[in-house]
């Protein structure tokens, strides 16, 4: 070995030394190269994924030449278009617009935001048809071309279920003009007064020119105070008819006019609603012509060889229909001009001939209860019977028959009052009080009167019976997805199929919206076989209900969730026995829907528990029993911020998690309140922190629910709560869910960018949980997602957890923002995220929720602990 100075001797030594370095460095590189291709064919294969699956058709097209490179399946599905006839053609070439007005709407919007979301044109497809679509709009750069990707969304069905609503107002508002026509130009007098103390609401144009007063003399007066009753005996017999049967007929009472004429009128009235008051509507026939008739009729068959013309007069002219036939074989000696015209029929084809040969009873027994009644006392009074017209028409009348002679030879005399129209109105006025207009089943009112009256019935037969509470799953989002007209319909179906489930003894009744109840009559006097019998009727209805709808074409699915009272054992009232029901089915939709749950008092119970904790949470935001606690928020080992996350001071509970009393605040509503107190007092610590150097660029985060998220001034409270507190918006996070996406996404989005525009900042919480597409959350203005705590927990152990979390980070990096990691409790789980990309943490590793003067205590007390990240 040659003479080497210690110096030529160190290089020689180094050089072998870095070739090996270097060459690690290069196989570092491959490495890397290899997982970025390898990142880059996945992140290919997931957008070629939802392009493909994508329920919106998806164009995309140079800028240059306007010529078409790639669309995907939905969009050749709605065009009726083979992808080789799109590939290489431009949108004019395939004369997709129907009016290129829009197309050039479009573009004039695209130059200036390069961007057009929720634009509304008419498209045409291959063989012509037309599709209404809404269309969004971006500019993409696609390996160095300028291309624009549209989005385009089939919304003809909505615009033609928007046309047929259009359609039925108009049908609406045709139906209540004929309504007041009819009311208005009845010659009867219908009057509406309220129950409770009898005042005027309504009244028609004939009866005021009957009764003789002015409309504004009638109206805020009682019929009392104006002295229309010449008996008051006689009102007081319609009021214990209403109170003993909801209804009153044919009630004969003399009235007094304005000027004290005295006059007979026949009356019938009925309960009814409206507007949620009670009312009774009451329809009045003068019938003083026809008492006279009577009575010169009576004075005719006396003296009727004296006075034959007199009585002829009154037979020919009165508009009753009047008939006299022998009481031995009961053919016709004479009829009136108002039974010929009225029935149809020529005087020859009636006279000598008997009204079963006519065919004039439309049921057979009305002519035997009449014939009973004068065998007994020789006449009958207003017997409501059914006749048949010569064209086969039914009309219904009011009889009233005497036996008299005529020359010697024993007759029947019948005066016949055409009764129809008052019957319809009174069908029509009964079915509006007692049954639902959409299901013809009984409403609750009919529902609580038999109810009432099953209870009453127990207290003397012994027998059980059973109310089944039933609620349609998830009908509410049916209905606002497909609209109320199919709502409507798969209502119709669920009411048919329920009736088919139980006895003709049973009630089914709707209660209103997807509500209904079925009360089981005669079970078992067991209390165990009743709830065994009812148990069967109740899987007898899931099954059903459970069936697909056929609903205008579309196959539809719905579930139900049912509750069922046993009762008869002991003394209850309705609104027990229906609350228990109420109770024992929100049980079954808490046990997952699709079931059945029966009462039971621990049931009870816990609703009384629940009532009380609403209570004392009305009482508590009066009190100002609400604190705020601060978690820490970690960012690469410094505190950037805190999350506030209120707590509950209860008098008795002492302090309260969320979990608690949130969800109840959510259902009743007192979100709203709690909410803004919330923002409010986090928007004051920002103030104060604000003072002080060391604490002046510490941000707090604070949780937005959906329904306060949706209030249409909440842009506005956010504005004017900073404004008020002196709270920097640069300091103040907003914290979303996914659930917020569900629903109108356009308004979110619209609320986030004018924030945004103050300077807010918005994470979206619990990232991952929820069901937000990509493409939603690609256009909302986030600057941060938040990992939720369940992939966290399981991050170590569980290898699903820890490739969803590598997945958001990886969304995150390709969307540029920023993600932090929640419910981080071990030095493993952080560690691993640190490995994966995550640098922000939030968790019980770093620190609990802490009060206000323990946490300041805990982090700010020395400005050493304080180094925050440049945002």
């Amino acid at each position: 070995m040659p003479n080497m100075s210690p110096s030529e001797h160190e290089t020689t030594v180094a050089r072998p030394n870095a070739l090996v370095e270097g060459i690690d460095a290069l196989r570092a590189a491959e490495t890397r190269l290899d997982q970025a291709q390898e990142d880059l064919r996945a992140s290919e294969e997931r957008y070629r994924t939802v392009f493909t699956s994508d329920f919106d058709g998806i164009l995309i097209h140079r800028l240059d030449s306007s010529k078409c490179i790639d669309v995907n399946p939905m969009f050749l599905k709605s065009t009726g278009y083979e992808y080789a006839e799109v590939i290489g053609k431009t949108a004019l070439e395939l004369r997709l617009w129907v009016d290129t007005r829009d197309r050039e709407q479009m573009f004039e919007i695209l130059g200036r935001d390069s961007r057009c979301c929720g634009f509304e044109a008419r498209l045409r497809k291959k063989n012509g048809e037309i599709l209404w679509a809404l269309l969004s709009g971006s500019i993409i750069d696609i390996r160095g071309i300028p291309c624009l990707i549209t989005i385009v969304r089939d919304i003809s069905e909505a615009k033609a279920a928007t046309a047929s609503l259009t359609a039925a107002q108009e049908a609406l508002g045709h139906s209540e003009e004929r309504y007041r026509t009819a009311f208005q130009t009845s010659i009867d007098a219908i009057n509406i007064n309220r129950l409770d103390d009898g005042m005027f609401i309504e009244c028609n144009k004939a009866f005021l020119e009957i009764m003789g007063f002015t409309r504004e003399e009638v109206m805020a007066q009682s019929s009392v105070s104006l002295g229309t009753w010449a008996d008051v005996a006689d009102r007081q017999r319609m009021v214990e008819q209403l109170r003993a049967h909801s209804i009153c007929r044919d009630l004969e009472a003399q009235f007094k006019r304005k000027d004290g004429q005295v006059f007979w009128g026949l009356m019938s009235a009925s309960l009814i609603e409206i507007d949620g008051v009670a009312c009774v509507l009451s329809i009045t026939r003068d019938i003083s012509v026809a008492k006279a008739a009577e009575q010169r009729l009576a004075q005719a068959s006396q003296a009727l060889r004296v006075s034959e013309e007199r009585y002829r007069k009154v037979f020919q002219t009165s508009l009753d229909l009047i008939l006299i036939n022998r009481a031995s074989d009961g053919r016709f000696i004479d009829v009136n001009r108002a039974f010929l015209d009225g029935m149809g029929f020529g005087r020859d084809e009636v006279i000598g001939r008997t009204s079963l040969e006519l065919n004039l009873w439309a049921d057979p027994r009305d002519l035997s209860k009449v014939d009973e009644c004068l065998a007994r006392t020789y006449e009958c009074r207003n017997v409501e019977i059914q006749l048949c017209k010569k064209n086969g028409e039914t009309v219904w009348g009011l009889m009233s028959s005497s036996i008299i002679e005529i020359d010697g030879v024993q007759c029947v005399l019948s005066i016949t009052r055409d009764i129809t129209n008052a019957k319809a109105a009174e069908d029509e006025i009964h079915n509006l009080a007692f049954y639902d207009p959409l299901t013809g089943l009984p409403n609750r009112r009919l529902l609580l009167e038999r109810l009432r009256q099953a209870l009453t019935a127990n207290n003397r037969n012994g027998r059980m019976r059973a109310l089944l509470f039933i609620d349609l799953d998830n009908f509410k989002t049916l209905n606002d997805t497909l609209g109320h007209q199919t709502g409507d319909l798969l209502l119709q179906e669920a009411a048919s199929r329920l009736v088919t489930c139980v006895r003709d003894t049973d009630t089914v009744g709707r209660l209103g919206g997807d509500e209904f109840v079925l009360m089981l009559e005669d079970l078992s006097e067991v209390a165990e076989d009743a709830a065994a019998q009812a148990q069967a009727v109740g899987e007898k209805i899931l099954s059903a209900i459970a069936q697909p709808y056929l609903l205008e074409g579309r196959e539809c699915r719905s579930g139900a969730s049912i509750g069922i009272a046993v009762f008869g054992d002991r003394r209850e009232n309705t609104n027990e026995v229906l609350q228990q029901a109420d109770i024992a089915m929100y049980q079954a939709k808490a046990a997952g829907r699709n079931t059945m749950r029966f009462f039971a008092p621990a049931l009870q119970a816990a609703v009384n528990v629940r009532a009380a904790l609403e209570e004392d949470l009305r009482l508590g935001l009066k009190a100002g029993q609400f604190v705020l606690h601060y978690q820490p928020l970690i960012d690469r080992n410094h505190l950037v911020g805190a999350e506030a996350l209120i707590r509950w001071n209860h008098p008795r509970r002492s302090l309260l998690a969320p979990s608690e009393f949130i969800s109840l605040a959510e259902e009743t509503g007192l979100i709203l309140p709690l909410g803004k107190w919330v923002l409010e007092a986090a928007c004051a610590q920002i103030a104060a922190w604000a003072g002080r150097r060391q604490t002046a660029r510490l941000s707090i985060s604070v949780n937005i629910s959906a329904r306060q998220f949706r209030q249409p001034d909440f842009v506005q409270q956010v504005l004017t709560t900073l404004e008020q507190t002196g709270a920097s918006p640069n300091n103040l996070w907003l914290e979303l869910t996914e659930s917020m996406l569900v629903e109108n996404i356009e308004e979110v989005v619209e609320k986030m960018r004018e924030l945004k525009a103050h300077g807010l900042r918005f994470a979206l919480d619990d990232f991952g949980t929820g069901y937000s597409s990509l493409a939603y959350l690609k256009r909302l203005p986030l600057n941060q997602l938040k990992i939720d705590r369940s992939f966290i927990r399981d991050i170590l152990s569980d290898e699903s957890s820890a490739a969803i979390a590598q997945t958001i980070i990886s969304l995150s990096r390709a969307m540029g923002l920023p993600v932090i990691a929640e419910g981080v409790e071990t030095e493993g789980q952080r560690e691993l995220l640190a490995r994966l990309g995550c640098h922000a943490f939030q968790g019980y590793l770093f620190g609990r929720p802490l009060a206000l003067d323990e946490f300041q205590k805990q982090w700010l007390a020395s400005a050493k602990s304080l180094v925050p990240v440049a945002s």
